[in-house]
Formats: structure tokens, sequence, C-alpha cells
């Protein structure tokens, strides 16, 4: 696996995989439920990955869509490619919900509906909060 992937936890934070992605729990969930969707192979710009990796993306997206949608009862999803600290193909998937969600005792709210993400309101979990949290994502996949 690529060292983008291992920063954010691999294997611990694996929600689920396939051929050519992996979607892994976010550490510092921006909004409950913040994903990374990470390409396996090593390139760093989308364009060198392969063909196969493209045509998998629909069925990843739909999937995390249809997880997110359930676990969190979000409204929107953000897909976002920023890949300026991390250099491997990789998305933060952000859903985006108005109002707040709870989960194990604390408070999630969207600081940034219905604009843009706010990333640096994100809240880091704790080692037993990633595993739990992941455990519990890992259900609606």
């Amino acid at each position: 696996m690529n060292s983008t992937i291992e920063k954010f936890g691999y294997p611990h934070s694996l929600v689920s995989e396939f051929e050519h992605w992996l979607v892994l729990l976010r550490p510092a969930q921006v909004t409950l439920g913040s994903l990374i969707l990470a390409a396996k192979s090593e390139a760093t710009a989308f364009a060198d990955l392969p063909p196969q990796a493209f045509a998998e993306l629909a069925q990843v997206t739909a999937a995390i869509d249809t997880a997110l949608a359930k676990f969190v009862g979000c409204e929107r999803l953000n897909y976002l490619m920023l890949m300026m600290v991390d250099p491997h193909v990789h998305f933060h998937v952000i859903p985006r919900y108005a109002g707040d969600r709870y989960w194990n005792g604390r408070q999630f709210p969207d600081a940034g509906w219905p604009a843009v993400p706010d990333l640096k309101t994100a809240g880091q979990l704790t080692d037993d909060e990633i595993r739990n949290l992941t455990n519990e994502v890992q259900t609606y996949f």
C-alpha cells in the first residue's frame, strides 16, 4: 500500500476494499462519517490511474453514497481531491448535512453548511473511536 493509505490508518481504518480502491475512515472527522477514498496505485496524478480504476469508480462511489445516506442521513456528499500534503490519488469524502449528528456521545456539526466544508473544525478521534466507528460504518457497505 502507498504511504498516503498508510497515513490514514490502514489497515485499522479500512471500511471497504475494491480491486483498485480502498475506503478508509478519516481519523479527523470533518462531519460524521467522513471517509478517505484512496487509489491503491502509486499514482500521484489522477490521469495516471489505469482505465480499470476509473471504470470501478462508479461502483465505489455508488456504494459510498448509499452507505453514508443510511448511516448519517447526509443531504449531500463532497468529494475533495486535494493531494497537497499526501501525494497519492485520494479523495476526502465529506458527508454534508444541516444541523448536527451525534455518535458515541459526541456532537458532529457541519460547520460549513451550506457552503464549503470547514476542514479546520475536524474532530480527531481516539484509537478506540476509530475502531468502533470503522466497524459501524462497515456494516453499511
